[in-house]
């Protein structure tokens, strides 16, 4: 393609003089406590800081820079699950060219309400992204809006790329660059800027399970794309065109991370950094934490391109990790119904120091003496270890003690 010799180095350098002083050049940092978790020296790009609270602006700001007074005055259509939304929407408001954004209608509201906040006017239309293409186009085609496409576009790939620049500016020994990959102009961007600074740097691109749409392309025909992920923003079936070129010559790997994973790195980005992470924007962390010998020793450079989570997906992947690491339990003990145990039993536990959270008292259970009763006690606790020794403590009571799995995790 005659546009991929127009995509250089050269290039993402003028879309990094366009953006400044636009877009936010934001830091690129050590994670201490990444490393030690993780046996290598894990550096993160804060790009979750942007005023949209995701990498998009890059691209968008470049493409809209691009247009000529006749295109901006036409207007500019786009479709998205959230942040080239809000991006989009935000600079194209910055700039005054009026904006129509498709949007799929699982989208989170919490993007959808920011894309109306700055200005926009949205379209929630299908189920998925290929339902808001078929739909942004259609409105293209009938009202001659300029089409803004969300990674398969020279200017939004070369924007995009200027992420690889402040990485190797501010880290010019990494070993790697770990980049999600939805539709691949976040990463298709960055390996045509990295590789021209440092050929021999390693680029790895990340995809969930549930939407391997790359790999599906350039490895495995048999992949399939679909399902309710947690990392909507890169829950791509078709990847571009241009982006599958640039990935399939200049990507060294590219591996796919479970669910579970991308909901321990939302985790953890939160727990140690302190920061907001969206399941597209943790996909990198997951990878280390799916396959972490693979990057051991190394300096590893991840994106964390995007910070907008639902606040109510965050508090239960909260409660669920604390869950998996027993610092949060629940017990369901068979005691007699007798008074004066509640007392026992809320001494021992806060005698340990552990916190009671919850409690649900039930008499009526077939499986349970005539005389008896059950009670689900959830709790705070410091570790497994400790939580280990509230049982044995319980038990030493002559307690029937039960771990009761999390029906947020189990189904129970």
């Amino acid at each position: 393609m005659a546009e991929l010799d127009r995509l250089s180095l050269a290039s993402i350098q003028q879309a990094a003089t366009i953006i400044k002083g636009q877009v936010l050049r934001t830091p690129t940092l050590l994670s201490p406590r990444l490393s030690d978790r993780l046996g290598a020296e894990v550096y993160v790009k804060y790009d979750n800081m942007q005023a949209t609270g995701a990498f998009k602006e890059r691209g968008a700001l470049v493409k809209l820079m691009s247009l000529t007074e006749d295109e901006r005055t036409r207007g500019i259509v786009a479709m998205s699950a959230g942040n080239h939304a809000q991006a989009v929407a935000y600079h194209a408001g910055r700039l005054g060219i009026p904006a129509t954004i498709v949007m799929p209608q699982f989208t989170p509201f919490v993007k959808v309400e920011a894309t109306e906040s700055y200005g926009a006017t949205v379209v929630l239309y299908g189920e998925t992204l290929i339902d808001a293409q078929t739909e942004a186009q259609r409105l293209a085609d009938t009202h001659g809006f300029i089409w803004v496409h969300p990674f398969d576009d020279m200017d939004i790939i070369r924007g995009q790329g200027t992420i690889g620049l402040e990485m190797l500016e501010d880290c010019p020994d990494l070993d790697m660059l770990v980049v999600p990959i939805g539709g691949g102009g976040l990463i298709a961007g960055m390996t045509i800027a990295a590789k021209a600074i440092k050929p021999d740097i390693t680029m790895i691109g990340v995809e969930t399970e549930l939407y391997p749409g790359m790999a599906r392309v350039l490895r495995d025909r048999s992949l399939t794309c679909g399902g309710n992920t947690i990392a909507e923003g890169i829950a791509v079936k078709d990847v571009g065109k241009l982006t599958r070129q640039i990935v399939a010559h200049g990507v060294d790997d590219l591996v796919i991370v479970p669910e579970t994973r991308i909901e321990q790195a939302i985790y953890l980005y939160l727990a140690l950094q302190k920061t907001s992470a969206e399941g597209a924007g943790a996909a990198g962390l997951a990878a280390l934490l799916h396959d972490p010998a693979r990057y051991r020793n190394k300096r590893v450079g991840l994106v964390l391109c995007g910070g907008n989570i639902d606040a109510r997906i965050l508090t239960s992947i909260m409660v669920r990790q604390l869950e998996s690491e027993d610092k949060i339990i629940t017990l369901r003990l068979i005691i007699p119904d007798r008074p004066g145990i509640l007392g026992t039993i809320s001494t021992i536990i806060g005698g340990l120091g552990a916190n009671i959270l919850e409690v649900s008292h039930h008499r009526h259970f077939l499986a349970v003496p005539a005389k008896g009763a059950t009670l689900d006690v959830t709790m705070e606790t410091r570790n497994r270890k400790h939580a280990e020794a509230i049982i044995q403590s319980l038990e030493a009571e002559d307690m029937v003690v039960k771990r009761m799995k999390s029906a947020r995790n189990h189904g129970d």
